[in-house]
């Protein structure tokens, strides 16, 4: 079978509400190891007093994400876009497991050395989170939009899944001798056997899925090169001659005319993820004192911001809700920022519920306005121009993400004992 030319409708073809679920659970296994480790912050912090374990591990991970995303954004025409997410599914997996190996060789010790060890498996999951997220956003641009959407609906499900799991482990293994750690070893091993499930998901199940091979037998029509691969997995057998005709054939921006065309979107994300980074989670765990939950605070804080961002990326399924003046998401972001002297003062003056409303709409509006974004942009490119803008777009957004995690330590500026 040859590359198809796109001639069916996609909306007799089979497969897309299993397309969707699995785009869910691909975004889920995206994130779920870097949220796990956000969520068991408490007991690094118990391990770790007075290493910031929170902020370290998150300016750890975000530079080796970031530069990752940078070089493969700009070889992504070039890269095998299969073997790319395989490697970084893969890549979460393993590391997740060393965590686990690791902690049990040490024994659940302190120190320097079990804290770098940590900081250098995260650093595997910075470079994971640049091939996957990437890779599977740039191949599900070409697709519909519904599969943004449900991925990205993923990634927030990681958080909320994350949260209520640590509740469950921190609950149940509380009154045992080193219950915090038997707990997070617990919660360490679900978090890996997710990151093997999406690894056998996308190497088996996704590529032969009728809608799928359906999109990307049109992408490589219009000379998508990046889809070879998955369709040669499908049993879509290309000819190169035909293949590479199609790609010599048809002209495509660069992805210097596509950032430039879409550079607003592009800010628009920078925006969202530099002051969602510069609250959660190092604020939440740090900044906000001591109130009537204990040690259940942060959790709670925590649990709040990822339930909310959640539900908030269904929210552009509903028309009326959903943003698509580019003008209009602008103007929301920006309005965002008033965000940060109302967490200020809240910290300061307020008590738990303000926090715990203010992290609440921290998420709703993140998850939302992250989707309308990431949905809105591929619209009217070809398939080639829309895996290369989905790259770009994740680039900024990480891009966001790793200033956002350098000005939270500014809220360390004044407070005792700091350093």
């Amino acid at each position: 079978m040859t590359i198809a030319d796109g001639g069916d409708s996609p909306t007799r073809l089979e497969g897309k509400v299993s397309a969707i679920i699995v785009c869910w659970l691909l975004g889920f296994g995206s994130l779920v190891s870097w949220n796990s480790m956000l969520t068991i912050g408490d007991y690094y912090y118990n391990l770790f007093p007075d290493y910031h374990p929170s902020r370290v591990l998150t300016l750890v991970y975000q530079p080796f994400a970031f530069i990752t995303m940078a070089i493969l954004a700009y070889n992504e025409s070039k890269i095998n876009t299969r073997r790319r997410n395989i490697f970084g599914y893969f890549l979460f997996f393993a590391s997740t497991l060393m965590l686990i190996v690791m902690d049990l060789a040490t024994s659940g010790s302190g120190g320097i050395g079990p804290f770098i060890g940590i900081c250098s498996f995260v650093a595997c999951f910075g470079v994971a989170d640049a091939f996957v997220q990437g890779g599977i956003v740039g191949d599900l641009s070409f697709m519909l939009p519904e599969f943004i959407q449900s991925f990205f609906a993923g990634l927030a499900a990681s958080g909320a899944v994350t949260s209520a799991l640590r509740f469950i482990t921190k609950a149940a293994f509380e009154k045992y001798d080193n219950g915090l750690r038997k707990g997070t070893m617990l919660f360490l091993a679900i978090s890996a056997f997710f990151e093997f499930l999406c690894l056998m998901l996308y190497t088996y199940y996704f590529p032969k899925l009728p809608i799928v091979k359906y999109f990307r037998s049109k992408a490589a029509s219009e000379g998508a090169k990046t889809v070879k691969a998955d369709l040669v997995a499908a049993g879509i057998q290309t000819k190169d001659d035909q293949y590479e005709d199609n790609a010599d054939q048809v002209d495509r921006l660069s992805n210097k005319q596509l950032f430039l065309q879409n550079i607003d979107y592009g800010l628009d994300l920078y925006l969202i993820y530099v002051l969602t980074l510069s609250i959660f989670p190092g604020f939440l765990y740090e900044n906000t004192g001591e109130h009537q939950l204990g040690s259940w605070y942060p959790l709670v804080l925590i649990a709040a911001y990822n339930v909310w961002d959640l539900i908030s990326r269904y929210l552009p399924l509903v028309k009326v809700l959903k943003i698509e003046s580019r003008k209009g998401l602008m103007i929301t972001i920006l309005s965002r920022f008033l965000l940060i002297p109302a967490f200020y003062f809240t910290a300061k003056y307020g008590d738990q519920g303000w926090m715990i409303f203010l992290v609440s709409f921290l998420g709703l509006t993140n998850g939302h306005l992250t989707v309308c974004v990431m949905t809105a942009a591929p619209k009217g490119y070809k398939g080639p121009e829309q895996n290369a803008l989905g790259n770009i777009l994740v680039l900024c957004l990480l891009s966001g993400i790793f200033s956002g995690v350098a000005l939270d330590w500014l809220w360390l500026i004044g407070k005792k004992n700091a350093f």
